[in-house]
């Protein structure tokens, strides 16, 4: 007799999946490198939240250690350690039920949000690891912001295929027996 009661862990479909869907991250960005601040990162990170909840934390944080691994594990590296969680979990925190219309505007109002505060976001780690007092983070913030809204305009345009994206996973999921 086969045992159905549902185990704890990650299936080996699962595995399997959340590893292409942080190497496809990964190799996202580094296919956009030659555009300034602009990926599919903060997409990607919404798509994942949206479809697989708690644990797109997986292949959000492959898709960190591979970058890591690649670029090295420097001071640039360490924001990304809070940095795509708090798009996950401003994403966890919108209504499950939204409507598409609803949708349609929200989601790629907070992917562009996380853009054009992605230097905010990323000034604690940097002015702790580098001594910056208040003035000098602000102007390290100052600094940023051409690349701030590039950032932000491009995660507005990105953000636009979160929702096709998520419906799209959804029923692929379904269809894999996820």
């Amino acid at each position: 007799m086969m045992d159905t009661r549902k185990r704890p862990g990650l299936s080996i479909r699962e595995t399997a999946l959340f590893a292409m869907l942080g190497a496809l991250m990964f190799c996202s960005k580094i296919l956009m490198e030659v555009l300034p601040n602009i990926h599919l990162l903060g997409m990607f990170t919404m798509v994942y939240t949206i479809v697989f909840r708690k644990k797109a934390l997986i292949p959000i944080y492959l898709y960190v250690v591979m970058n890591g691994l690649y670029a090295g594990f420097s001071a640039w590296w360490v924001p990304y350690l809070y940095i795509w969680t708090i798009l996950w979990g401003v994403t966890m925190l919108l209504p499950r039920g939204m409507s598409k219309k609803a949708a349609c505007v929200v989601y790629p109002a907070v992917c562009a949000l996380h853009g054009f505060l992605y230097g905010i976001l990323y000034s604690p780690a940097q002015a702790l690891m580098f001594g910056l007092d208040f003035r000098q983070m602000l102007a390290w913030i100052a600094a940023g912001l051409p690349f701030d809204v590039l950032h932000g305009l491009g995660n507005l345009a990105t953000g636009l295929l979160v929702l096709p994206l998520a419906e799209l996973l959804k029923r692929l999921s379904r269809m894999a027996g996820q």
